[in-house]
């Protein structure tokens, strides 16, 4: 008999369904049938069984926090059985153990990750069997049939297992070593929080809190732009005025003598440019470029994204959502007109099917054997379902990858772009732009969101002559740069090699996807929200002053550099490819360890953060230890109680048993109001002057201080 391992109790299920079986406690007992002449147990992980064992595992020394003791490394790392997960190793063990099982097949997702649950599983419960692997990047029927009818060897993913085995020691020494030299060197200036810090999630927090660093420094700056109506005829359009190709002007009074100049002059079309372009349909969807979307259009967090995509995966109506590819091999591209044919079956799909594309098969777009290593794109499979009857997130998100599907069925959108450059009085240029729809093709599927809905411009000609029927003058602010969002922030990480200068490593990040890879960048930002990194508002992503603390702790540190991350997935995915030695790489890290230590120990001496809320960062004992506790902050002003944090506000302790309603908001008008400036008011009154306030496009300084009549606390402001 076989025993088969899956990854996930649901995949376990799944993979029986196309044979004859019965369910036991833990497992699932496979009939004797023509796949499986003797039966099989088909049995299931819970995720990761096993985790690399704490430092104290090895020395009890290393359970305390001391910088002497840094860097930190095993002679031999070794892991340890997750105590919730015992019952169900248990289980897999007695399975492996059983004399009538000759024969293992290892059936974790296919991917790094995968590879490592599964062997790890087996090497812990210490059996030495032939083992094969299933490696299928669908749950249909079919595929599960096809790929238990060609499993491949056990030497064939060896080198993944080394590559994920590598990155998960490797990541430990960074991260342990790394976050006791900062938390502890940190707690010396008055913060007793832990900051964690990483390979991945340190670079990708540096690039959150470069951004707000960027926006603090912008210096908004007012500029005027002349708009004239013209009338040429029949017609009339809209132009901006315009000089070497800047139409701001930083001076009101020029924009007002422009204007003025402008008014009822006669007018002549100078140019009118066209120019036509085509947009192929886009790319089929891999992970992180459907997170991105579906955060654009959902709002979607990219970790609910990908929880959500599982379990279409598991129902067998998507392929792998953790795919790297946007291409699919010519064997799948086959399957398209029969997925076409059955998607015309449900809904409003009918309108777009039969495409003008039949078949994709000859299109390098979509289909090429070479760009497809583990997985291929994000698809719906031929085993086609109603999205009506899936839960309402589902569906979204189904919908989604169908339309994306079919939409690389249909032709390439063609518009035309006019320019009209009108002189007035033969002097002042003014410049009018548009669009004219030749071919909508694909995007009558997929709607593009245009920045502005630019106007149709009349049919005019050059020479042509007219006046001008009216001018006005439009005020506006330089903005700062746009904090990120959630789905942003996915693609930034992606693409993180833009930040890097030198060209070959340029390459590297493009090859390996940037900072993470498409499994863990959504667990990343998770990891940050819940460690106190950043915060999340309306789907924007903001740095707190914990994230600001670490990350000018570390400075040019290579532990938050872009470049590091590169070098470092170059040499793990040569370990995959069995062109590089993990032992070697190992070596280079633990160097790595102690230089990253050494690094921390000579800048903290130069820190300054004294325009940061540093004694808010305070770590004290609480719900899975994490801060926020209940600690006063002062008296309420209200009723005499404690102010506390709450969260997302300060309020008062009393509320439950009072419902006293005292209250200050952790942001006003884009400010954010730091725990210190709660205390002064508390005990004092009144804070210290605010500036930074933020109304519309301008921005003011006042106090915050407490009314005795209206009970509550509110703007103050100098008296001049």
């Amino acid at each position: 008999m076989k025993v088969v391992i899956a990854e996930k109790p649901d995949q376990g299920a799944t993979l029986a369904k196309p044979f004859p079986h019965r369910k036991k406690q833990g497992y699932i007992e496979i009939q004797p049938n023509d796949m499986f002449p003797k039966g099989a147990y088909i049995t299931w992980a819970v995720g990761h069984l096993f985790g690399l064992q704490s430092p104290e595992k090895y020395d009890s020394k290393w359970k305390k926090w001391i910088l002497d003791d840094l860097p930190i490394i095993p002679a031999r790392f070794q892991y340890e059985l997750a105590r919730a997960k015992a019952k169900q190793f248990a289980v897999i063990k007695q399975l492996l153990h059983k004399k009538e099982v000759t024969e293992i097949i290892h059936a974790g997702d296919a991917g790094r990750e995968g590879e490592l649950i599964i062997r790890n599983i087996i090497s812990m419960a210490g059996v030495q069997k032939p083992m094969k692997r299933l490696w299928i990047s669908s749950l249909t029927e079919k595929a599960i049939v096809n790929g238990f009818g060609a499993l491949k060897e056990e030497g064939e993913l060896r080198n993944l297992y080394y590559e994920a085995y590598s990155r998960a020691c490797a990541d430990w020494l960074v991260g342990m070593n790394a976050s006791r030299a900062y938390s502890i060197l940190l707690k010396q200036q008055g913060m007793s929080d832990v900051f964690s810090a990483g390979r991945v999630q340190t670079p990708t927090l540096a690039l959150i809190v470069k951004r707000d660093e960027e926006i603090d420094r912008f210096k908004s700056e007012p500029f005027w732009e002349v708009k004239a109506d013209f009338q040429f005829g029949d017609h009339t359009y809209e132009g901006t005025w315009q000089k070497d190709g800047e139409s701001r002007i930083t001076s009101r009074e020029l924009a007002r003598k422009i204007a003025s100049f402008c008014e009822d002059k006669p007018a002549v079309i100078k140019e009118v440019k066209t120019e036509r372009k085509e947009f192929s349909p886009p790319m089929l969807f891999n992970l992180s470029s459907l997170q991105a979307t579906v955060n654009k259009i959902f709002k979607f967090s990219p970790k609910k994204t990908l929880d959500v995509l599982q379990k279409l995966y598991q129902k067998g109506i998507v392929s792998y959502p953790r795919s790297d590819s946007q291409y699919v091999t010519k064997g799948e591209a086959e399957t398209f007109p029969d997925i076409l044919n059955k998607l015309k079956e449900f809904g409003h799909y009918n309108q777009w099917i039969p495409a003008p594309n039949a078949s994709l098969m000859n299109n390098k777009r979509y289909v090429n054997d070479a760009k497809v290593s583990d997985h291929y794109a994000i698809i719906p499979t031929e085993q086609v379902t109603d999205p009506d009857s899936l839960s309402q997130d589902e569906k979204k998100i189904y919908d989604v990858i169908i339309k994306r599907f079919i939409a690389a069925h249909h032709d390439k959108a063609i518009i035309n772009y006019t320019t009209i450059t009108t002189l007035v009085n033969e002097r002042a240029e003014f410049v009018s732009k548009g669009k004219q729809i030749l071919q909508e093709g694909w995007r009558k599927i997929i709607a593009e969101n245009e920045k502005e809905k630019e106007p149709l411009l009349p049919p005019v000609n050059e020479s042509d002559h007219g006046r001008v029927n009216k001018v006005h003058i439009k005020e506006g602010k330089t903005q700062p740069p746009k904090r990120y969002t959630e789905g942003q922030l996915i693609t930034l990480m992606k693409t993180a090699g833009k930040y890097i200068d030198n060209d070959e490593l340029e390459k590297v990040l493009k090859q390996t996807e940037g900072l993470g890879t498409e499994a863990t960048r959504a667990g990343i930002i998770t990891m940050l929200k819940d460690r106190q990194y950043i915060d999340i508002q309306k789907n924007i992503v903001f740095p707190t002053d914990k994230a600001k603390v670490l990350i000018r702790a570390i400075g040019d540190n290579v532990l938050a550099s872009a470049e590091m991350t590169a070098k470092w997935e170059q040499r793990l995915q040569q370990i995959g490819k069995g062109k590089a030695s993990a032992p070697e790489f190992m070596e280079q890290v633990k160097k790595l360890s102690h230089s990253l230590v050494q690094n921390a120990l000579r800048e903290a001496e130069s820190w300054n953060f004294t325009d940061l809320d540093t004694a808010s960062i305070q770590r004290t004992p609480g719900k899975k230890g994490k801060r926020g506790s209940k600690a006063s902050l002062g008296t309420c002003l209200k009723c005499g109680g404690k102010v506390i944090d709450k969260g997302k506000f300060y309020g008062c302790s009393n509320y439950q048993k009072t419902k006293c309603s005292f209250t200050i908001s952790k942001t006003i008008l884009s400010k954010k109001i730091t725990e210190t400036v709660v205390k002064k008011v508390l005990k004092e009154g009144k804070s210290d002057r605010i500036d930074g306030f933020k109304k519309g496009d301008k921005q003011f300084s006042a106090y915050l201080g407490w009314d005795p009549q209206q009970k509550k606390v509110q703007f103050l402001f100098d008296v001049k």
